[in-house]
């Protein structure tokens, strides 16, 4: 996810209440289980492991923090246990590490405070690398993300003229707290109505009312409005182009080499193939990077 803030969604509830159930299908991937990339199919790399923290290797488990309620990124299967392509992407690097995955499921916003303080040893839920979080903790980069609008099929909507239309945002990601207020602010600043933010609590709801055509778009990361698009059968199409691309990053405590464990097992699963197989079977492919690197939002 982009950056998080404490939100008071005060339109959330008002908004959801007009939702239908059953709009979108958060199944897995046709063709491909939920296990697909996971340590039943990662060799172990040995290098990549030699560079682990003493304590992580000797636990041999991988503790990774987790909100898992952003479909294709992370969420929930019908029985409650995490899928989704950063959760395979994370199986796959306790594997390289010959770790086994521990899944702390938590709030978003509670994340980085358990890696500090060393709860956890890694967090796996879509985090942007910026410049800010960097102060914190250190980001294995992994991905390149923006942010994508979406619309129902046949619908011309405009992200950079969007005035007075109704949008629909998941609570507290950036498309939340940041993007869709500068829009709007910018409407407002020349004269023209306001943007109308619609907040829920869970992406679905804010793809379902796109669908029920209770909001004009929805704005969220390029792959989750991708994936959106894909899941929905043709109900949504992108409304413009992806836009504010950052990278994505695995943050970790600094000082550790942790980092560099990571950075090294991430490598091998690009260099291998199985990186580019976990994107494809998700069809995330599109933000694919070449090379794992660490605080890439500093660099650049």
């Amino acid at each position: 996810m982009r950056t998080r803030r404490i939100v008071i969604a005060a339109a959330s509830a008002a908004a959801a209440v007009l939702l239908l159930a059953g709009c979108v299908d958060n199944s897995t991937p046709t063709g491909g289980s939920s296990s697909s990339g996971s340590s039943s199919q990662v060799s172990k790399d040995a290098a990549a492991a030699k560079l682990l923290p003493a304590a992580v290797a000797k636990s041999g488990s991988l503790v990774i923090g987790m909100d898992n309620t952003y479909p294709p990124n992370e969420y929930k299967d019908d029985n409650g246990n995490p899928v989704g392509w950063d959760v395979d992407l994370a199986k796959a690097i306790a594997a390289k590490l010959g770790l086994k995955p521990q899944f702390a499921i938590a709030k978003f916003d509670n994340i980085l405070p358990s890696i500090t303080g060393g709860k956890d040893d890694i967090g796996v839920s879509s985090f942007t690398d910026t410049t800010e979080r960097e102060q914190q903790v250190d980001f294995v980069n992994y991905y390149t993300a923006g942010i994508l609008w979406a619309s129902a099929k046949g619908k011309t909507v405009d992200p950079d003229n969007a005035c007075g239309l109704k949008v629909a945002v998941q609570s507290t990601t950036f498309e939340d707290t940041d993007e869709v207020p500068a829009k709007s602010k910018a409407c407002t600043d020349a004269g023209k109505p306001a943007i109308q933010v619609f907040r829920f609590d869970k992406q679905d709801d804010a793809t379902n009312a796109v669908i029920l055509g209770q909001v004009d778009a929805m704005s969220a990361d390029s792959p989750v409005t991708a994936y959106a698009i894909k899941q929905t059968g043709g109900k949504l199409q992108a409304a413009g182009k992806t836009f504010d691309v950052a990278p994505y990053g695995f943050p970790v405590a600094k000082n550790t080499g942790m980092d560099k464990a990571v950075q090294a097992a991430v490598q091998s699963l690009i260099d291998d193939g199985t990186y580019g197989k976990i994107l494809d079977k998700w069809g995330v492919s599109d933000g694919a990077v070449k090379t794992a690197e660490i605080n890439a939002a500093s660099k650049g």
